[in-house]
């Protein structure tokens, strides 16, 4: 991950704002401590603006919503990885797509090289999941067969 994808992804997570230099080691922390549970909520809505429960794929409903009414919780550091892996997948989709709807549209349908899987339900499901995805991506943006 080079310097402004970093920037970028500590901007979506709600790490830094846009400008700000981040470290790598700096959002490792701020991940391990717990991220604001707002991130669920805004980074679904970039990713699956047309599935209002896939929010629910990444911290359970009954979680998320506990979370929600007690101010000042953080999301777990399970969660928290979850989250920066879907907005890596995300930040990847969009540097190659170059339009939110069409990282959305690829992000959503399935995916003949992921066994038609899903490749936003793949990313959440599993570290390995979001590097399959990623591997398409890098395939596309850097010309390789995919």
């Amino acid at each position: 991950m080079n310097f402004i994808e970093t920037r970028s992804l500590a901007a979506l997570l709600g790490v830094s704002k846009k400008d700000e230099p981040v470290a790598p080691l700096d959002l490792a922390d701020a991940v391990g401590k717990g991220l604001s549970v707002k991130t669920v909520g805004l980074l679904s809505d970039l990713i699956a603006p047309d599935d209002v429960n896939f929010r629910y794929r990444i911290v359970p409903k009954a979680t998320l919503v506990r979370r929600q009414r007690a101010k000042g919780l953080r999301l777990s550091r399970d969660e928290s990885e979850r989250v920066a892996r879907l907005a890596r997948v995300w930040a990847f989709a969009l540097d190659v797509w170059k339009s939110p709807a069409s990282a959305q549209r690829f992000l959503r349908g399935p995916h003949m090289l992921l066994r038609g899987r899903v490749p936003r339900e793949l990313a959440a499901e599993s570290e390995f999941g979001a590097r399959s995805v990623e591997d398409i991506l890098g395939g596309l943006k850097y010309g390789t067969a995919v």
